[in-house]
């Protein structure tokens, strides 16, 4: 099943996220369940956010992926969605 997380970052938290980035990233290789992902950008073109498209066995799998993500650990979000999404193209 694939589930899209949608988080956004809590304000002023562009610090977190950039010292956070390098551990992240490994993770999202490590795991092998990311099927796609990437950062929401502000008006500046700073990082604000992130999109992740996992392919998990169940939303349980996703739930604890989203939990061990480095950028949750550090408190980076001020909100995190996990929506069952078809890919269609």
């Amino acid at each position: 099943m694939l589930i899209a997380l949608i988080a956004h970052d809590k304000p002023g938290a562009l610090p977190t996220r950039l010292e956070t980035r390098e551990a992240h990233v490994a993770y999202l290789k490590s795991t092998g369940v990311v099927a796609q992902a990437g950062p929401f950008l502000d008006e500046s073109g700073n990082m604000c956010g992130s999109l992740v498209v996992l392919e998990v066995a169940d939303m349980a799998a996703a739930e604890a992926w989203a939990a061990n993500d480095p950028y949750a650990k550090a408190g980076l979000f001020a909100d995190i969605q996990l929506t069952q999404w078809k890919k269609v193209i």
